[in-house]
């Protein structure tokens, strides 16, 4: 029929197929091809019923996202016209799905009056993690074939369903070996053949009447899913679109969800939560390292420390089913930091989210040594000692005699120079920054920090093993904090300022976790530990301009041993046993009484002037890093927020946001802050000066 859809013809059944690689997405010509594709079936006599599938290696990965907020918008008809119209048709319609089947994919699949799978196969509806809603009858139809409960797990999550679950569920009508499509015309024609009833979703009823009526159903649930949802539209609209399944008729529902999909599309959230869908997958594209880079299998794995940081690397490995040897200094060392990995997979198993086999095989690839001759046949060597300049290189220079000349050697630094740590071995093409976060085992960013020497092929091979152990690797560059401390550091000092100027450490943090962030910067220092920041400020104490503005309230809080959460006290106190910040009167005294000894007379701080004052420099810093080159994209900044920082995913990182706001807004205030406080960090980026002028934003770049 076309390019993107093929029509053939066994024993009476026409298999319809999508052919549009490299996930068969819905886009305008496969509509219109299926639609032409159905209607040729149905005026055609030698055809008794349908088989709908995909080529390739899936079924459907659902809409074209491309197409979504399009001007003018893409061509008739729309995927609900279609799908529509296979489910009215008397001809029986199967589908066959290997694969995936997602979103749209899946929808056009609930359409059809039967759905088998093949083994191994996998479906979802995950379009609330675009800021949407399933938008051509997943929300109507869903629910009378698996129920409420189940469809609200199901939708709202937007998680993937294997094929044995879904047909438990009712998703999927059977699950089958060998070819599916050879199953599914065989199955149409036995409908045709026996005269088995069609079954449309839209018209069944029963699962749906179970929670008419019923509202608690729907308080409960949005209430179980709260925490989670926290500042997202989307979920909370997929629950409006399944009560409107439950409560009315189809044809009322259908118009529910349309009218919901079609207001949230336009949303902010959508616009950002697509945006971030995008950046993640163009941070892996690399300007300098082209795709077909080669990249240095990575069979077997070092860790140089065992501390939390450490241990949690470790684990990275070990979960991809990489085996890993961790060094420490002392058996002592290695003894206490194995037995937190032990305790942190223990903790897995007692949640149900890993079996005691998969804990007792993951903790069966970390080995442990006091050697460093222990270390020759490791592919890749990830250190992860004290932030300390003299103490990498130390380590750097033993790895490069005791390693095989292949190996590369990353360093876990969160700030200091890798082309000096690099300078300590005989091999910098080789040597390269892999910045993990912490916790290292939970966290999914990688900031991967290129030296001047890292080779294309080193590149490539770190890039491809963050995706290897769950990771998202963004490449930077080189600079004092890379691209998220860096960032981080110029939010933090404003928030500081504040606090000298009036504000106290709650209010910033209540008003940075209503903004979307998952705590505030002072709950935040508190749960990473005060002591590094400290140690890091005091060794650049020397080198401080005596101009630069400077806040002592830090150091002061450490200097009474309030290290954090680590010590039950920091910006906040922690009762025993409890991550909770709890306000401290000693710390907002000491606020005080620093305000008093750097001359401030206190002010009322409002919540607007604190957003941004903190998230304005943060935006400003970030333009400075894109116009130093240390980031190859706005997007990629963003990820690093996103992945790294809890930047929430509704505002689509920090760029993005900025965009929303108007950089001609950014760019006065830090025009006017800079103007009032003469601070160097307050100076507004070229480039943002630039994009300002010219009405343009980050996204324009």
């Amino acid at each position: 029929m076309s390019d993107v859809v093929t029509v053939t013809n066994r024993d009476g059944v026409a298999v319809i197929t999508l052919q549009s690689p490299p996930v068969n997405g819905l886009g305008s010509a496969v509509r219109s091809g299926l639609q032409s594709a159905l209607d040729a079936a149905m005026a055609d006599d030698a055809v008794d019923a349908l088989v709908v599938t995909g080529a390739g290696k899936m079924f459907s990965g659902g809409a074209d996202i491309r197409e979504f907020g399009q001007s003018p918008p893409p061509g008739t008809p729309h995927l609900p016209t279609v799908i529509d119209a296979i489910e009215a048709s008397e001809k029986p319609v199967v589908a066959a799905i290997h694969g995936f089947a997602l979103g749209g994919g899946l929808e056009l699949a609930l359409g059809c009056h039967v759905r088998l799978a093949a083994v191994g196969t996998r479906v979802a509806l995950p379009e609330v993690t675009l800021g949407i809603v399933p938008g051509a009858g997943g929300t109507q139809r869903l629910p009378r074939l698996i129920g409420v409960p189940a469809a609200l797990d199901v939708i709202v999550s937007g998680s993937m369903v294997p094929a044995a679950r879904a047909r438990t569920l009712g998703i999927l009508d059977d699950v089958v070996e060998g070819d599916v499509v050879d199953a599914a015309v065989a199955r149409a024609r036995r409908m045709v053949d026996e005269r088995i009833p069609i079954r449309r979703a839209s018209a069944t009823d029963d699962r749906v009447a179970e929670t008419r009526g019923k509202p608690e159903v729907f308080v409960a649930f949005k209430k179980k899913m709260a925490r989670r949802a926290r500042g997202f539209e989307a979920p909370y609209a997929c629950v409006e679109c399944i009560e409107a399944a439950a409560n009315l008729p189809y044809a009322e529902g259908t118009a529910t969800e349309r009218e919901i999909f079609v207001k949230l599309l336009a949303s902010d959230q959508s616009k950002a939560q697509r945006h971030a869908f995008f950046a993640e997958r163009q941070v892996a594209k690399i300007a300098d390292v082209p795709k077909d880079t080669p990249r240095r299998p990575i069979k077997t794995a070092a860790v140089i420390g065992c501390g939390t940081m450490g241990g949690g690397i470790a684990m990275n490995f070990a979960n991809a089913g990489i085996p890993v040897t961790v060094f420490e200094v002392s058996q002592e060392a290695l003894d206490k930091g194995l037995g937190i990995i032990a305790r942190n997979y223990a903790a897995t198993v007692s949640k149900g989210r890993l079996s005691q086999e998969d804990m007792n095989a993951r903790l069966g690839l970390i080995s442990s040594t006091v050697s460093y001759d222990d270390l020759s046949d490791a592919d890749v060597v990830v250190e992860a000692v004290f932030e300390d300049m003299a103490l990498k290189r130390e380590v750097f220079g033993q790895l490069d005699a005791a390693c095989k000349p292949e190996a590369i050697l990353a360093t876990n630094t969160s700030t200091l120079d890798v082309d000096e740590i690099a300078s300590a071995t005989s091999r910098p093409d080789k040597v390269i920054g892999t910045h993990f976060f912490s916790p290292a085992n939970v966290m999914k960013l990688m900031e991967n920090v290129r030296g001047a020497q890292s080779s294309a092929e080193t590149i490539a091979t770190i890039m491809k093993l963050s995706k290897t152990i769950g990771k998202i690797g963004v490449l930077v560059g080189i600079c004092d904090g890379f691209v998220g401390n860096r960032m981080l550091y110029a939010y933090r000092r404003q928030a500081d300022f504040l606090l000298e100027e009036g504000a106290l450490p709650d209010q910033i943090d209540k008003v940075i976790y209503d903004f979307g962030m998952p705590m505030g910067p002072y709950a935040m220092g508190d749960l990473a530990g005060l002591d590094v920041g400290w140690r890091i400020r005091q060794r650049q104490a020397a080198t401080r301009p005596a101009h630069l503005r400077y806040s002592t309230v830090a150091d002061r809080i450490c200097e009474l041993g309030r290290f954090g959460q680590k010590t039950n006290a920091g910006w906040f106190r922690y009762e025993p046993g409890s991550r909770t910040p709890i306000p401290d009167p000693v710390v907002n005294e000491l606020v005080l009484q620093v305000s008093a000894d750097n001359g401030f007379t206190r002010r009322e701080v409002s919540d607007q002037e604190i957003l941004e004052r903190c998230m304005y420099p943060l935006v400003n810093e970030g333009a400075k890093i894109l116009d130093e080159g240390l980031a190859q994209r706005a997007s990629d900044i963003d990820v690093v927020w996103m992945y790294g920082y809890g930047f929430p995913r509704y505002r689509g990182g920090p760029m993005f946001w900025a965009d929303l706001v108007g950089l001609g807004t950014i760019y006065d205030m830090m025009r006017r802050l800079h103007d009032e406080h003469g601070d160097y960090w307050l100076e507004p980026a070229p480039l943002l000066k630039q994009l300002a002028e010219q009405g343009r934003g980050f996204g324009d770049l």
